[in-house]
């Protein structure tokens, strides 16, 4: 990670004299931290001090992973500052590039999402990815969109799409639970879910729930198929009860039905004699539209003497966690770690709160049910 080593500076008088600068000192020791208002975006640098020298880098939370944006908000920092730097590893050669794989969508790109084809289908936690390439290169005219959190897996598929010169896949790398949020109602053909993680000791985190099944329906189109697969005959259990509820659809269960393609663990389950359990749920009506309405502002908020919880608030499908809290060495202001959200997929921030009010960094939460609930709770700690 990019950081300078430089020779130990008054940070107070460079906050002085230096508008884009505000000092924040941990509230409970640690490091000093500086919000550094690039020309391009708010940064945070932590100021590590020791004797001879003080260690300057990017908080982890505010960083982004561009090194070389990186190296060169350092770099605009110690001249800015007129640091005299002991030590560096920012040497500022311009290497080229790295070009995005065209195929790999962000999840904010799903927020008001639309597509040219006819046909939308979703795979989620799509694995070696054999069976959402083998459905792409079968289905043409149908786009595809694979879910995955592991990352291996999504750099497998992207390089086998490239190889094989597929151009009906989208992946990302996110929380189908979540995705699925943001769908439009009756857009889907069919939900692939094979093979999910059982989570025996876990339930509360299988893909499958009630809550999952509901917004399953909302987004499949009338006679779309959610299709579970599964090895597990305490998941089949469950799923059987979750699967018979909804009344707005009917479903069928099938043991060891043949499929065209199939993974290397079900070919390896078949020799082993397992019995593999399809639960096929098909919507029978169309759904209303869904639209979700999300504020990630802040009111005014006065912490003034004010002690967040140390401890984790743990709700039934998110949380709050506050970490590290800053205040403002001149004036009201404070900076405050926070990871809040899903339990799969958190959201890691910095929330500054100012006089004028409070802002995300380096970005405002991913649009979603439960980040929103989560933001409401951390407006209700501050104000309570």
């Amino acid at each position: 990670m990019p950081h300078l080593k430089v020779k130990p500076f008054s940070l107070e008088s460079i906050e002085r004299i230096t508008p884009s600068l505000s000092l924040y000192k941990a509230t409970e020791g640690g490091s000093d931290m500086v919000l550094f208002d690039s020309d391009k975006e708010k940064i945070c640098l932590d100021i590590i001090k020791r004797e001879k020298e003080y260690l300057v880098k990017p908080n982890k939370i505010t960083r982004g992973a561009d090194s070389q944006s990186l190296k060169e908000i350092l770099d605009r920092f110690a001249k800015i500052c007129n640091l005299e730097v002991l030590h560096s590893n920012i040497q500022m050669k311009r290497s080229k590039p790295k070009i995005a794989h065209k195929y790999l969508k962000s999840i904010e790109e799903f927020y008001d999402f639309r597509s040219d084809y006819k046909k939308i289908k979703l795979e989620i936690g799509f694995g070696s990815g054999r069976h959402l390439l083998y459905r792409a290169k079968e289905e043409r005219e149908t786009l595809f969109i694979g879910v995955e959190i592991h990352s291996p897996s999504i750099e497998q598929l992207l390089k086998q799409i490239t190889l094989q010169g597929i151009e009906n896949i989208l992946v990302v790398n996110y929380d189908a639970r979540l995705l699925l949020e943001m769908l439009q109602s009756n857009s889907l053909e069919m939900i692939y879910v094979h093979f999910p993680v059982p989570w025996d000791k876990k339930p509360h985190r299988r893909v499958i729930s009630k809550a999952f099944v509901e917004q399953a329906l909302r987004t499949l189109k009338k006679g779309g198929i959610l299709e579970l697969r599964t090895d597990s005959e305490n998941y089949y259990r469950y799923a059987l009860e979750v699967f018979s509820s909804p009344k707005r659809a009917s479903f069928k269960v099938e043991k060891n039905r043949e499929i065209e393609i199939i993974s290397k663990y079900e070919a390896r389950w078949r020799r082993m004699n397992k019995d593999i359990y399809t639960l096929s749920l098909q919507s029978l009506e169309e759904s209303p539209e869904k639209k979700l309405e999300l504020n990630f502002d802040f009111d005014t908020i006065l912490l003034e003497n004010k002690k967040l919880p140390k401890e984790s608030i743990v709700k039934r499908d998110y949380f709050v966690h506050f970490g590290k809290v800053y205040k403002k060495s001149s004036g009201y202001g404070y900076a405050i770690e926070c990871s809040f959200g899903s339990f799969s997929m958190p959201e890691k921030k910095m929330i500054i709160v100012e006089k004028e009010g409070a802002f995300y960094l380096p970005s405002r939460p991913v649009k979603s049910r439960v980040n929103q609930e989560a933001h409401n709770l951390i407006k209700e700690v501050f104000n309570g």
